[in-house]
């Protein structure tokens, strides 16, 4: 069984066209017949499919060489050469085609279903089609168009409707749990989560997906801990859920260095929608400290959670299918989802 897989590289190839046919008609009581070779056949194309059953990149760890068919020869009596088949290459929701070496976007196949990345190259005219009446026994024919060879990155970014932000055990995994059918391990050590998790969950006819990002740790953005490397999949969520761990005595700090974590990654992320959420208010002195916390925290109600006992539950469901259909809107006309700003609508009095 293959682990999680966010990026890999990749060989990809369109086919060769067909080389066109040298041929001349050749029947009985037809001693001079004129040319008669036909086209070769065009070459495959390079297709990546979406498919929403596909979660990592793993598959393409095993096969790291995608070719199409060639496209085939033309034949005598006109007789067009096949088409080369195609080579589909299925990609989970999410996957961005890089340039192997510049490293420059190429294609992020967000919002669709299938995107053809490669042509193949076109077949060769037969000879038919070079007689004239100066030239009737045209001996040559066109040869078929080379395909298109490329190293390809290929980057896979978690889209979700809500991320899940917070330090290691602050309660993120049993949350997503909880409000889902997803299965994720929950321990007490730092770094139980490894890859980011899934989950959905339906509400009033709503349905919000969320992401459980693996925990951060202070110095993250430069690339301390596991955070760096999945920090990128944040940028993909619409709004960002952050969890304080209140039986943690640095619980008043969390919030500022999460945000600075964020900002030093890509300053853009501290300007997505947020919610802030206390957890384990269900220990011995949390009451305060959640009273002390969303004093320090200007601008945004904290939300006080007990995944033990449900304290809270309810009303984070609520935030949640709130925030996400508060922000998140369609564009006419391309498929992609955008943030709308409309955080004065949003944020609680406190």
């Amino acid at each position: 069984m293959f682990g999680f897989s966010d990026e890999t590289y990749i060989e990809v190839a369109s086919g060769n066209g067909g080389n066109g046919c040298v041929s001349f008609r050749r029947e009985k009581y037809v001693p001079k017949g004129g040319p008669d070779g036909g086209d070769g056949g065009r070459g495959g194309d390079v297709v990546f499919v979406v498919r929403d059953n596909l979660r990592t990149l793993s598959h393409l760890k095993k096969i790291r060489a995608f070719r199409a068919e060639n496209g085939h020869n033309g034949r005598g009596d006109r007789c067009f050469g096949r088409d080369g088949v195609n080579i589909e290459i299925p990609v989970p929701p999410g996957t961005v085609l890089k340039d192997a070496a510049s490293g420059e976007i190429i294609k992020d196949l967000t919002g669709l279903d299938s995107y053809v990345f490669l042509t193949g190259g076109r077949g060769g005219q037969g000879n038919w089609h070079f007689r004239t009446s100066t030239r009737q026994t045209p001996r040559f024919a066109q040869p078929g168009e080379k395909g298109v060879e490329i190293r390809l990155g290929v980057e896979l970014l978690v889209i979700a409707d809500i991320g899940f932000v917070g330090f290691p055990n602050a309660g993120k995994s049993s949350l997503l749990n909880n409000l889902t059918n997803a299965h994720t391990k929950v321990a007490g050590y730092p770094f139980t989560t490894k890859i980011p998790q899934l989950g959905m969950f339906r509400y009033d006819d709503h349905d919000v997906v969320l992401a459980d990002i693996p925990g951060l740790i202070e110095g993250a953005s430069k690339g301390a801990g596991m955070g760096f490397k999945f920090l990128r999949h944040i940028s993909r969520t619409v709004a960002l859920a952050f969890f304080i761990d209140l039986s943690d005595d640095s619980y008043l700090n969390a919030y500022p260095t999460l945000l600075n974590e964020l900002k030093s990654y890509a300053p853009e992320l501290v300007q997505k929608p947020r919610i802030v959420i206390g957890t384990k208010i269900d220990e011995e002195g949390t009451e305060e400290r959640l009273k002390e916390l969303q004093d320090s925290i200007k601008g945004y109600k904290v939300y006080k959670l007990s995944n033990i006992t449900g304290i809270g539950l309810e009303e984070i469901k609520k935030a949640f299918i709130h925030i996400a259909y508060t922000y998140k809107e369609e564009k006419e006309g391309d498929g992609f989802s955008t943030i709308v700003d409309t955080s004065a609508q949003y944020r609680d009095e406190v």
